[in-house]
């Protein structure tokens, strides 16, 4: 293999750049063709998996070099931060408060389900098969974590604080990939038994008739076409909160390592922890002001597409045959996502949850705001929101989640 070799072929950044963007820019046109190889192609493999593989396949044998170029390093530090901002723009803490008796227990358990799930199946492959879980790996499963409880932005983030090793990053993208999936396909099914489930959960279905009725007439009032202006200010608040957090977070991380340099440990000396830290707080306090209309107009779709640019350069630094090197890593993802299956699965029963709260307590944290706006459309197209405003939520709360269940993972790994 010739990754990361000084003799990589093409090392011009802004050749590397247009390669990644070309990237991007085929994946999307030929995952929206409505012909039938197309569909059935991204149905199996999902857009997100191939604008990782295909970076990481061009790194993996010499052609660019993701350790020389610059493009990881302006994307974590810069895109990163501005697009934690806009999807944080739209959190509706209103909404989800109306909607905590059976969306939010069920998105908590899914969280606590993924924070102690993590640990768990660490400590039980350290039974079986330590070597699987040794050393540093935890770092690559904090990743994971930070998919899971959130999405790739906070998967970003705990990639660039904890600095995993490529290899184990890749193998962990793999178990991420498809075993998330694989669950999101169980709850999509699901989707078609709702009324089966429902009985079984001995669950009053009318609480998710009336909150569908409601947020379609949210999503009607809310959208309007995108001025020049709209999208100069959507990155004036972006990108001033990531200002504020670069100036902030040098001067937090100085201290802490001058008064406290034993919390290198926990990545508490490092100024990107912080910086994730202070703009995501940002964006959550901009929620509350006449900034969120601004969702309206774009936000997230600008922060997709930051987001997708990063997924991309992350996606450079990867050896793709890294994948096959530890195997048994998919023998936890199975048993972590099991453990938040099933504590979800204990609290609907208490509770009586309808099963579109299941599904929404689960994918609003493992599958982010695609994956759980493609599950909602399966129960009814107007539910759509719901997911996002879920997921919105997940993304501000996941660095942190998954940083705390790295922290868990640590302590218990061999």
């Amino acid at each position: 293999m010739l990754e990361n070799s000084s003799t990589a072929l093409i090392t011009d950044d802004a050749v590397v750049f247009g390669i990644l963007m070309g990237i991007l820019g085929l994946v999307f046109y030929t995952s929206n063709l409505k012909n039938r190889f197309s569909q059935k192609f991204y149905t199996i493999i999902p857009p997100l998996l191939l604008c990782y593989f295909f970076p990481g396949l061009l790194n993996s044998f010499g052609i660019i070099s993701g350790q020389q170029s610059n493009i990881g390093s302006v994307s974590s530090n810069y895109l990163l931060p501005a697009c934690l901002v806009l999807f944080t723009l739209n959190l509706n803490l209103k909404e989800l408060w109306a909607m905590r008796k059976n969306a939010g227990i069920m998105f908590f358990a899914g969280t606590l389900g993924i924070i102690i799930g993590g640990p768990f199946a660490v400590w039980l492959m350290s039974l079986i098969a330590p070597d699987v879980v040794s050393g540093d790996t935890w770092k690559a499963l904090a990743t994971l974590a930070g998919s899971w409880i959130g999405g790739g932005a906070n998967q970003a983030a705990l990639y660039t604080i904890l600095q995993p090793s490529p290899e184990e990053f890749s193998a962990t993208l793999a178990v991420d990939v498809f075993v998330a999936y694989g669950w999101m396909a169980v709850l999509i099914y699901g989707a078609s038994k709702v009324n089966a489930l429902n009985r079984y959960f001995k669950a009053d279905n009318s609480s998710v008739e009336a909150l569908t009725h409601r947020m379609d007439a949210i999503a009607k009032n809310n959208v309007r076409p995108t001025a020049v202006k709209d999208i100069f200010i959507m990155m004036a608040l972006a990108f001033g909160a990531v200002a504020i957090g670069h100036f902030l977070a040098d001067q937090v991380a100085g201290l802490v390592e001058r008064t406290a340099p034993e919390l290198a440990r926990f990545s508490l000396t490092s100024k990107f922890f912080w910086l994730i830290l202070i703009t995501t707080l940002l964006g959550i306090s901009l929620s509350f002001t006449k900034a969120k209309q601004y969702e309206g107009t774009g936000a997230s779709k600008f922060a997709t597409v930051f987001l997708y640019i990063l997924i991309a350069s992350i996606g450079m630094q990867m050896n793709i045959l890294a994948i096959l090197a530890n195997p048994l890593l998919f023998v936890v993802g199975i048993i972590w996502i099991a453990f938040h299956a099933l504590l979800l699965f204990i609290v609907a029963k208490i509770i009586r949850a309808p099963f579109f709260f299941f599904a929404m307590g689960s994918m609003g944290n493992v599958g982010g705001v695609a994956s759980a706006s493609a599950t909602a459309a399966a129960f009814h197209p107007s539910l759509i929101s719901v997911a996002v405003i879920i997921s919105v939520f997940s993304y501000a709360i996941g660095t942190y989640a998954a940083y705390l269940c790295g922290v868990l993972m640590s302590l218990v790994a061999p």
